[in-house]
């Protein structure tokens, strides 16, 4: 017996369900920007409902900035102002690189919860959580900075370049620092715990930190530590920082500290994306 349709359901027209379905036009692929774009806002949600994640950008480089002017400044410099002069810029870098610890922490930690193997399974640009993450970390970093100088301002630092060398100083140690947390990130993907990545970081960070300019002039330290102070990238860019913020900027220091951040990424930042690839 043939099946007969129902004159109480009126027929589909498959003419007019095509037309409802294509009534606009579809929406463009998003770009590799955006992507990126995409996971950078995530890792500002995350510090939007955890505000707890910022008090190393906050509280630390008061800490560091106080303790070291008002503990050391008499000793080193002969006064608390003068050392100032000479400490900011060192502990602007010094507060901005430790910050960049947290982008192998953050990895690490999406990877031992199995969050990057809901990303590769997505539709999107494959290193965009890479990149997206590193981005959203620059916020971070201008948030620690501008603590930093907004402190050292009040304290009485005369910066004698200006609006424009304290911003540049700052977006040249912003730069420095993406091509830092790629060396961070591949050992967040390397190492097995949260913990142990923050621990190694920091383990590595700290002896270029104190053994650079930032506290003291080299010129004050044994030999062998001082060629080390001299070779130090760290060194370098603390240098380029005191010259922006002082109004006297050297181009070849400058051109200096931005190619080692070209290094640090070219070296890392395909190693990582290595290593993204083969985890899960």
């Amino acid at each position: 017996m043939s099946a007969t349709a129902d004159p109480a359901v009126p027929a589909v027209r498959h003419d007019a369900v095509h037309a409802a379905l294509a009534a606009g036009a579809r929406p463009p692929r998003p770009s590799a920007l955006q992507h990126c774009l995409a996971y950078g806002w995530r890792g500002m949600l995350k510090i939007k409902h955890v505000p707890e994640q910022l008090l190393d950008v906050t509280v630390t480089p008061v800490m560091f900035l106080l303790m070291f002017t008002y503990l050391f400044g008499g000793a080193v410099a002969g006064s608390t102002g003068e050392y100032l002069q000479y400490l900011l810029p060192g502990i602007l870098v010094q507060t901005i690189l430790f910050t960049t610890v947290y982008a192998g922490v953050t990895i690490n930690t999406d990877m031992t919860k199995g969050v990057i193997d809901r990303f590769r399974s997505m539709p999107v640009w494959r290193p965009a959580p890479l990149a997206g993450a590193l981005l959203g970390d620059v916020v971070r970093y201008a948030l620690a900075g501008l603590v930093t100088v907004v402190l050292g301002l009040v304290l009485g630092f005369d910066a004698e370049g200006g609006p424009l060398g304290v911003v540049a100083g700052m977006a040249l140690i912003i730069a420095f620092a993406f091509g830092l947390a790629w060396v961070f990130t591949t050992i967040g993907l390397v190492l097995r715990s949260p913990n142990a990545v923050m621990n190694t970081g920091f383990m590595g960070i700290f002896p270029l930190l104190f053994l650079s300019n930032i506290f003291v002039e080299p010129s004050t330290l044994p030999s062998a530590l001082e060629w080390f102070v001299g070779v130090n990238p760290i060194s370098h860019l603390v240098e380029a920082t005191r010259e922006l913020m002082a109004g006297t900027a050297d181009t070849g220091g400058i051109l200096l500290v931005l190619a080692e951040a070209a290094v640090l990424t070219a070296v890392f930042a395909p190693l990582t994306a290595r290593l993204y690839g083969r985890a899960g």
